[in-house]
């Protein structure tokens, strides 16, 4: 890897990184004009596929095709009413037309505002307040009428339509008037300095901050990654099907990516046909969270069964784990590892590469981290993971692991041309063009976020040698126990969640004199795990008190112990009845836990643990 580190600590870690920049962008590098060099290079080239009626065939759309109906929705938009610069905002699955409104935003010099489909009224008012929108496409009916009744609660006039009615066709009626010139002129206007789109944090705490990220965030940081990570979008075979939502940033950056690069996007905009579309579409790589990765395994181990087949699938998922880790060492794998995973990859490990699809050659996480175990259990089934980390503040990835540069248990080295430094305190800060400009409406909270110019992550965190960034937790989660111990919440967490009866864990401990956890069983793996043990059926209650169950429970807390000290061990923990879901308040959309709503909601379960409140 290329690249500085500045001033040392001892023979292992560099307090400073500074990527090099690979490319350098003018002022006219803006979303619009990366996407017409797309489509001028390769106009009859494939861009985007959408699924069939049929549902196992993917229509093509060719790149001057699709640049043709963004340059008539962009002009629909401009027929609306809607003046350079203001804010529209979509709300909808991951589905072709939001792709084409987001471009089409940013051709007709807006700036489109995502929001979560699963937000609630009060939500939704307060990013159309906020935000100052003017118009909202929503997906369905009754996400339309959600957002009208939100409209109702403000002193706004503002526009609703629905795509599952007449959204597109009034859009392309209302531009059937407005000169392709005026389009163009809408984007010649704008800079890299131009405001692209306003993202609201999904807000683990406090009320949601409306982001503003700008054209030139976009594009810096996209030049340079394609040409620092060409294997992944800058080929004409590279195929990425999204599922995440796009009012995610990193979901919406990758969007961006891999529209500017060679290949072909796809959507899944609902998750339960996500295995089957995975099939059908084949994409080369995807993007995923650090819960589908565990999902996949450990359905591949439940429904491996028990007895003897269950044996031989956690051999082999063993095997995978040593011969991967066996990769980073000076000798690599043996001639006998060698052997036992060519065996392995027949018997068990080629079926896992078939569940997406078969044709993945890389797989990007993010969101959170994903325990080093999983990670290398997929890189020797042939799945290398690429871990990496951002923010909404800086357009998503800061860092990330790539196809030469991967250490697993890293979130890889900054992204060219980024910048990080781990301050005094542990914490990671950021300097970089992908760097947000400010929250809108905040300035003393846009102030208060930068120190020096660099940009304070809220994250602890640590730089190798190499400018590898490791991060260890949010620093507003750590635990200082009543002995005086730091305890840092998600190691202990990633792991355990790893275990196929756990779904959420949250550990606590913060003033207490042991650290305990909070544990919630995933509904959906329960049957299975119960008739692999040969147990009869029952609830989740049930589950919570049942013997066998807990047992499975205090092993997996035992092997998580062993990995630090005595003060930071679990000692107790409590089974919650209670899943921690997005709809019940508890998990943001991008599925992490908010965690102080979890210990407001739970606060009798907790003092129970200790034996009564906290005193004092």
């Amino acid at each position: 890897m290329s690249g500085s580190n500045g001033e040392e600590n001892g023979d292992t870690a560099a307090l400073e990184w500074h990527a090099p920049v690979l490319d350098r962008i003018d002022e006219h590098s803006t979303i619009p004009s990366m996407l017409a060099k797309r489509v001028a290079a390769a106009p009859k080239a494939p861009i985007i596929e959408v699924k069939g009626e049929m549902g196992s065939s993917w229509r093509k759309i060719l790149a001057a095709d699709f640049w043709e109906e963004v340059q008539d929705i962009a002009a629909g938009l401009i027929g609306m009413g809607l003046d350079y610069g203001q804010r529209f905002a979509i709300m909808s699955r991951t589905r072709y037309e939001w792709t084409l409104l987001d471009c089409a935003g940013w051709v007709a010099g807006l700036a489109p505002v995502p929001i979560y489909e699963t937000s609630s009224m009060q939500q939704i008012a307060y990013i159309l307040d906020d935000a100052e929108v003017k118009l909202v496409v929503a997906e369905t009916a009754s996400m339309a009428n959600l957002v009208r009744a939100a409209v109702d609660t403000l002193d706004r006039n503002i526009e609703v339509l629905s795509l599952d009615s007449e959204a597109i066709q009034r859009l392309t009626e209302a531009g059937r008037t407005i000169p392709k010139s005026q389009v163009t002129s809408r984007s010649n206007r704008l800079t890299t300095d131009s405001l692209a789109t306003l993202v609201y944090t999904s807000g683990t705490t406090g009320e949601p901050k409306g982001v503003a990220i700008t054209h030139g965030n976009f594009t810096d940081l996209g030049v340079n990654s394609h040409l620092w990570m060409s294997e992944i979008a800058s080929h004409p075979k590279s195929r990425l099907l999204l599922f995440l939502p796009l009012a995610h940033i990193l979901a919406r950056f990758l969007q961006y990516f891999q529209l500017t690069g060679q290949g072909v996007l796809g959507h899944t905009p609902d998750i339960k046909n996500l295995l089957p579309d995975l099939g059908s579409f084949r994409p080369t790589y995807l993007l995923v969270v650090p819960r589908v990765l565990e999902k996949i395994y450990n359905s591949a181990d439940a429904k491996s069964g028990s007895g003897t087949k269950n044996k031989i699938f956690r051999w082999a998922a063993n095997t995978a784990i040593e011969y991967s880790q066996a990769l980073d060492t000076d000798e690599g794998p043996s001639k006998s590892l060698k052997a036992r995973m060519r065996a392995a990859q027949t018997l068990v490990l080629g079926k896992i590469a078939t569940l997406v699809g078969g044709n993945v050659d890389y797989v990007i996480s993010g969101g959170a981290p994903l325990s080093e175990r999983l990670a290398h259990f997929y890189r020797g089934a042939g799945l290398p993971v690429l871990e990496g980390y951002g923010l909404t503040e800086t357009t998503g990835p800061i860092s990330v692991n790539t196809p030469r540069l991967n250490k697993i248990g890293t979130v890889g080295p900054p992204l060219p041309p980024m910048s990080v430094r781990i301050s005094d305190q542990g914490e990671v800060l950021v300097k970089g063009p992908s760097v947000f400009k400010e929250y809108l409406h905040k300035p003393e909270l846009t102030e208060a976020t930068f120190e020096d110019g660099w940009f304070k992550t809220g994250d602890l965190g640590s730089l190798d040698r190499d400018g590898y960034l490791r991060i260890t937790g949010r620093a507003k989660d750590i635990i200082v126990t009543a002995g005086g111990k730091n305890v840092v919440p998600s190691l202990l967490e990633d792991d355990l969640r790893a275990h196929p009866l756990i779904s959420q864990v949250v550990v606590v401990g913060d003033k207490r004199p042991f650290v305990a956890a909070l544990i919630t069983l995933d509904a959906e793996m329960l049957p299975l795990w119960l008739k692999n043990k040969d147990l009869p059926p029952m609830s989740v209650s049930e589950a919570a008190e049942n013997v066998q169950v807990r047992a499975s429970l205090e092993r997996a807390i035992e092997k998580v112990n062993q990995r630090v000290s005595k003060a930071e061990s679990i000692r107790k923990i409590e089974i919650i009845p209670t899943d921690l879901t997005e709809a019940n308040g508890m998990l943001t959309p991008s599925l992490k836990v908010k965690r102080s709503v979890v210990l407001s909601e739970f606060e009798d379960v907790i003092d129970s643990i200790y034996g009564g409140p906290l005193q004092g």
